[in-house]
């Protein structure tokens, strides 16, 4: 009830003839409503009230707003025209009545109640002396869209909603220069809109579709279509140039050629949860046939019943990449699975390698957050000047060769972002690195220990290079190890803040 005390006027739109395409909103106001309304022929019979039949209740008032005339003839001095418009004042009428009483009454409609529905007439009567309220529903012309499987139009496509009532002539001019259409209003008007439909030399692009969404639904061609047995709840539908027949064989020839070809994506999940995922690797994740990748990095993915996981030991690289290309020559789209950044240390340069002696498969690596980044991220910005990667690992190269680069990393002055520093069997790695290093660093160089950065067992912990100790690290931790000039001071929340400032002493 409105705060003047008269009834609300809702016109309540029930969909396209499905109950249960009707609003959780229309449900919940044809419930709670004390009047009901709903339009019908001299039948009886209304659609809009046995659409709604499932959210109706007990003791409710209907009103049947029951038409005089629909498309015969009639003896009213007015013509027809005249008998509509007094019938409409006359149900405008007896619904005031109820709202001046504060009732709020429901008036059911079709589809949606402003698109050729008939409580606009209520509406355009009563709107202005009682509160109203519209509540959309989908259209026939979406019903039958979604029924027959054809978008309306697609880009810069011009779609247009025609009444069948038009001449033909009108009807066929007006087809002729649109991409896409709906005609409304068939029943006795289907031959002169099948007319239109040929004479704008669309017909064989056009679709019928009658009583869409319902158990009742019929959908064919519109030249197949027998003229007798077309009732008014119908329409046709003309598809815009992108959905034509045509246009879609097309499109589902190449889908089959593209999945002959397949192809493999690496991407790079970030060092965390999927909030640090970017949105390009979730889309790719998400078109991909199957996932490759080392079984904890795969398990950070959601099942997809409709995806195939492969899941291997952290050691073998090659055959993991070979194992992608060989899904993807059989068609298949195949993400691999990498930590962090693809390109760091991780499985993109595994599978170009292995890619390169074929070039039969095409390959796409997607970037992720590195976990240096994340790590220096949690404590200021300790990479702030130049910095570079290494990796403590010396399973694919020499331990000789680690320890020259970290020397002479160290004799430039670059702060140095430590990946692989042990393992399960590597534990003296650390030590060692720690004192090749010292050769060339301050002893209170600080060294930022991040571990599980991004998951649930994240620890960050600030030392003195010369206070390193390998009982801190482990196969999840990286290290950050700073320049000559990078800089430990106490930030404002007491916590470490670890930075080396842009500008280089000269």
């Amino acid at each position: 009830m409105s705060s003047n005390g008269k009834g609300t006027l809702f016109g309540v739109g029930l969909g396209p003839g499905d109950p249960e395409l009707v609003t959780v909103k229309a449900a919940r106001l044809i419930e709670r409503a004390e009047v009901i309304a709903y339009h019908s022929a001299r039948h009886g019979r209304s659609i809009a009230r046995s659409v709604a039949e499932p959210y109706l209740r007990p003791g409710q008032i209907e009103e049947a707003l029951v038409y005089p005339v629909t498309t015969e003839t009639t003896d009213h001095p007015g013509g027809y025209q005249g008998a509509i418009d007094e019938f409409y004042a006359d149900c405008a009428a007896r619904l005031a009545a109820h709202l001046d009483a504060g009732r709020d009454v429901v008036v059911l409609a079709e589809g949606d109640p402003l698109f050729y529905g008939s409580y606009m007439h209520m509406h355009k009567r009563l709107a202005g002396r009682f509160r109203a309220e519209v509540v959309p529903g989908i259209t026939s012309v979406s019903g039958a869209s979604a029924a027959l499987g054809r978008p309306l139009a697609e880009r810069d496509e011009i779609f247009t909603v025609l009444p069948g009532t038009l001449p033909p002539d009108v009807l066929a001019e007006r087809l002729a220069t649109t991409d896409a259409a709906a005609v409304l209003k068939l029943g006795r008007t289907f031959e002169g809109v099948r007319q239109a439909f040929e004479k704008a030399g669309r017909l064989d692009e056009a679709w019928y579709a009658e009583r869409a969404t319902t158990d009742r639904q019929r959908l064919q061609p519109l030249a197949d279509v027998d003229p007798e047995t077309v009732p008014y709840f119908s329409l046709a539908l003309l598809p815009g140039p992108a959905n034509s027949d045509t246009a879609l064989h097309a499109a589902a020839a190449a889908a089959d050629r593209g999945a002959e070809r397949g192809e493999v994506v690496v991407v790079g999940l970030g060092p965390g949860g999927r909030e640090w995922v970017t949105p390009e690797a979730q889309a790719a994740l998400a078109a991909a046939d199957d996932l490759v990748g080392y079984a904890p990095y795969l398990a950070r993915i959601p099942d997809n019943p409709r995806q195939r996981k492969h899941a291997s030991d952290n050691r073998v690289e090659a055959e993991r990449a070979e194992f992608a290309l060989e899904l993807a020559r059989r068609g298949s789209r195949v993400a691999v699975i990498s930590s962090g950044d693809p390109g760091v240390f991780a499985m993109a340069s595994a599978v170009l390698e292995v890619a390169a002696e074929r070039s039969d498969v095409p390959v796409r690596v997607l970037p992720g957050m590195t976990a240096a980044q994340a790590v220096a991220s949690r404590v200021g910005a300790p990479l702030g000047h130049d910095f570079c990667v290494l990796s403590l690992s010396d399973r694919l190269k020499p331990w000789e060769v680690i320890v020259e680069r970290l020397r002479a990393a160290a004799s430039a002055d670059l702060v140095m972002a430590i990946y692989n520093p042990a393992s399960r069997s590597r534990t003296w790695q650390v030590a060692a690195a720690r004192d090749a290093v010292l050769e060339h660093r301050s002893p209170d160089t600080p060294v930022v220990i991040g571990r599980d950065v991004g998951g649930p067992a994240e620890s960050i912990k600030v030392v003195r290079l010369a206070d390193l100790d390998p009982s801190d690290v482990d196969m999840r931790c990286l290290l950050l190890i700073g320049s000559s000039t990078t800089r430990l001071v106490g930030g404002a929340d007491g916590r470490d803040v670890v930075f080396t400032p842009r500008r280089y002493p000269a």
